[in-house]
């Protein structure tokens, strides 16, 4: 049965958070409200409630908190340092949460025995969701389509991309369709205490996501293999990529390659009835973000 609440988004302006917001408008949910640090430039339909602020910021959580009585959560944070403040003031507040942890949360494994940096910092905050009154949701997706977007430019500047660990497998997700999980979530009951395991619907290597941009672009695009350490020196020359993720990004592929092949699961489909979008289908809908 589908309840009509006011749902608190944070990260609304983020990939996913606009897809949640719009999922929940296309759905006539209930009153949707967003938090977001620039009302003025956020372009949010005028339906949207819009608060200043974000979740740095404890006033303006708690005054955009207070009446939601449900939250979607996204951690932006590489520290899970002000995970303990966020969720206290998110259950003085709301009855639910849906939380989008990550894909490299491991299950059986408390969050200091975590294999990486942001299984350890997302399983973190899952214990402490866990730990507190709130119902909870939390959806594990494996890798973002978005991510591609960091080849955008040399894609628009030639025909190659260069990257390390070309080889590595992922079964990348559309934002629509991790929206489209977290608004049955949201707005359904059936929910409670559910880990949703989200993957897309086929496993492509980096050089083969690159080969897939060409094709829907109908450019003859390569992939040219760099060292790690070249790898993090391109990434640490641009200024539009965070110098404190280019490590945990190039060890998480190295980590990538030497597990086994991901697992595709049919957890998207199962949950809202419409299988997950194929990776052509992301490009499709952001070939324009590449030209």
């Amino acid at each position: 049965m589908t309840s009509k609440n006011t749902i608190l988004i944070t990260g609304a302006t983020g990939n996913v958070g606009r897809q949640v917001v719009s999922q929940l408008l296309a759905a006539r949910s209930g009153t949707v409200r967003a938090l977001t640090r620039t009302p003025a430039g956020a372009a949010l339909p005028g339906q949207v409630d819009v608060w200043q602020g974000d979740l740095s910021d404890p006033v303006a959580l708690e005054a955009a908190a207070t009446g939601a009585d449900v939250v979607f959560l996204m951690w932006p944070f590489h520290s899970v340092e002000p995970a303990a403040a966020i969720v206290d003031t998110i259950k003085r507040h709301a009855r639910r949460v849906v939380f989008l942890s990550s894909g490299a949360v491991q299950d059986g494994l408390f969050p200091e025995q975590q294999h990486q940096l942001v299984g350890r910092s997302h399983a973190r905050v899952e214990q402490l969701i866990e730990q507190s009154e709130l119902a909870w949701t939390h959806l594990r997706p494996s890798t973002f389509a978005t991510n591609t977007l960091w080849w955008a430019d040399q894609i628009r500047a030639g025909d190659v991309v260069q990257g390390a660990y070309g080889a590595v497998p992922m079964a990348l997700l559309h934002e629509a369709d991790i929206a489209a999980v977290a608004v049955r979530a949201l707005t359904e009951e059936g929910h409670e205490r559910a880990v949703y395991h989200l993957t897309g619907p086929e496993v492509l290597t980096q050089a083969e996501q690159v080969q897939t941009i060409g094709r829907v672009l109908g450019r003859p695009l390569q992939w040219r293999e760099l060292s790690h350490e070249a790898a993090r020196r391109r990434l640490l020359a641009d200024g539009s990529f965070p110098d404190t993720f280019v490590e945990p990004l190039l060890d998480g592929y190295a980590d990538m390659l030497a597990a086994p092949r991901p697992t595709i699961g049919h957890t998207i489909e199962a949950v809202t009835g419409t299988p997950a979008r194929t990776y052509r289908t992301w490009v499709s809908d952001h070939a324009a973000d590449f030209r």
